[in-house]
């Protein structure tokens, strides 16, 4: 078994998790550059056994594509073309952001430290992955 990676794309940054090698845990990986992204799965990926990388899907209230599904659509076809080994899914990512600043406020962590949205991000990829891997058990 190996670990999956989760994506949180952004237009400016992306924020990533990765899941044990047991695929049990979520844990918040990085917030890269969106411009870095796809250099930094390669890397991340010629390190780790991955199998299955999971990007989130941003879908509006009444299930329709968001405005930025235009970017992560290319995305994933050239994830699908680069790493043809791998599993690349697709995955509802609605109120992740949300749950992700709430879950950040709860934490006690410090009011300066929560208005960093690099922090944002890479807590929603980790929801991202969580509710994707309990959505396979």
């Amino acid at each position: 078994m190996g670990r999956i990676l989760a994506i949180d794309y952004g237009t400016r940054r992306t924020g990533l998790a990765v899941s044990d090698p047991l695929q049990i845990i979520a844990t918040a990986l990085e917030t890269v550059e969106t411009k870095q992204l796809e250099r930094y799965v390669a890397d991340y990926c010629a390190k780790e056994e991955v199998t299955t990388i999971v990007v989130g899907k941003p879908s509006q209230m009444n299930g329709e594509k968001s405005e930025t599904m235009r970017f992560i659509e290319p995305l994933v076809g050239r994830l699908k073309h680069n790493f043809p080994d791998k599993e690349i899914v697709l995955y509802d990512e609605r109120f992740t952001s949300v749950i992700a600043q709430r879950t950040i406020r709860e934490s006690g962590i410090g009011k300066m430290a929560r208005r960093d949205k690099a922090l944002v991000d890479k807590v929603a990829a980790t929801i991202i992955l969580q509710s994707y891997m309990e959505s396979n058990r």
